[in-house]
């Protein structure tokens, strides 16, 4: 498996772009949490935010002019950033949006402070690690291109699903049944993601060899079995925090078809196992993630292989208001950083493929039994 970050890409000095980008991404950070205190929403959790987006600024700021080294800086930075994703991000699940008007339509100050503290906390990063200007340059290529390639296995599902419809409508005539339309799309899955990861392995000129698919050992099923209960712990441990924060998240479209039609999860229960934990793993672990580790370290690839991972569910979870959906999104990432962790440490795409879908069949078993 490629697993190692170019020479050149780190050095003692860093990068003065991360640096720079780091100082405007947290100045804009600092201004939009300003804007809800300045129409009169002084809630402690915006005023926060404006404290921390300041620290966050001046660290920058320091850091630009030499008054203090990356290694004392860039962690202050990156704290305070963290600080405000997660503050701006409680405010926005409140319902503190300060929308701010562009042309017909309008758009959440906060939720731009949310992204703008998302990006100064990753230049932060950056000049930690001394990730030099060409490193930046790479990362940043590798980390889009990795998200399109993201995007492009969720809408390929569009088109597969046109092409399957066609010789299913010819068999079974007439309209789909609700049981008949989630096994189409369930298949389409299969072969957009599919599609995509195996263009993908083919563009970069790799074989099959790119696939990490093998027998598993003793040591993978311990992983297999270990994990599941890791993932199911870490699901409860941040439902918990969320929960105890007051914070309400969204619900996935698919629990809300299957409220209405219990039967389509005869469908949902063994494509969790054949379909969506195979073939979500390969695309974004298998390729996207090892993909990531050409230019970034195992841990970074693991969090920017979960950013993309959450940011692609969007759609999915986007049934209300959009603090609830960043609530939902949460912990999509905080259980891809674990499936995540669980590829790199086999390097065996079936562990992680079972234990997401272990879960996922779990997860609608139980919905089952609830709405019967």
């Amino acid at each position: 498996m490629s697993g190692s970050v170019r020479t050149g890409d780190v050095d003692a000095v860093g990068s003065d772009v991360a640096i720079g980008v780091g100082t405007a991404l947290s100045g804009l950070a600092m201004a939009g949490a300003i804007l809800p205190v300045r129409r009169g929403q002084t809630d402690e959790v915006v005023t926060a935010a404006v404290v921390f987006g300041v620290l966050a600024l001046a660290v920058f700021l320091a850091r630009r002019y030499g008054l203090v080294g990356r290694r004392e800086g860039a962690p202050v930075a990156g704290v305070a950033s963290l600080a405000v994703v997660l503050l701006s991000g409680y405010a926005l699940n409140q319902g503190v949006t300060a929308d701010l008007a562009v042309g017909p339509w309008s758009f959440p100050a906060v939720f731009g402070v949310l992204l703008a503290g998302g990006g100064a906390l990753g230049m932060a990063a950056a000049d930690y690690a001394g990730v030099t200007d060409g490193g930046l340059k790479r990362r940043t290529a590798v980390a889009g291109g990795m998200t399109l390639v993201g995007v492009l296995g969720l809408l390929a599902t569009i088109p597969s699903t046109l092409v399957l419809s066609i010789p299913a409508f010819l068999f079974l005539g007439g309209e789909f049944s609700a049981l008949e339309s989630v096994a189409i799309a369930q298949l389409a899955m299969a072969f957009g993601m599919g599609g995509v990861a195996v263009g993908y392995v083919w563009l970069r000129g790799d074989g099959l060899s790119f696939i990490d698919l093998r027998t598993p050992s003793l040591r993978d099923l311990a992983w297999t079995v270990g994990g599941v209960f890791v993932l199911f712990g870490a699901l409860i441990a941040i439902s918990l925090v969320l929960s105890s924060a007051g914070v309400e998240s969204a619900e996935h479209g698919t629990a809300e078809q299957a409220q209405q039609n219990p039967e389509i999860l005869f469908v949902l229960i063994p494509a969790s196992l054949l379909i969506i934990g195979p073939f979500e793993e390969l695309l974004y672990r298998n390729v996207i993630q090892k993909s990531l580790y050409d230019v970034f370290s195992r841990a970074g690839a693991i969090v920017v292989a979960s950013v993309i991972f959450a940011g692609v569910h969007f759609l999915a979870y986007w049934t209300t208001d959009v603090g609830a959906v960043l609530a939902s999104l949460g912990v999509v990432f905080g259980l891809s950083l674990v499936l995540g962790a669980i590829y790199e440490r086999t390097e065996n795409l079936l562990v992680p493929a079972l234990v997401h879908g272990i879960y996922n069949a779990v997860l609608f078993t139980g919905l089952y039994f609830s709405v019967v």
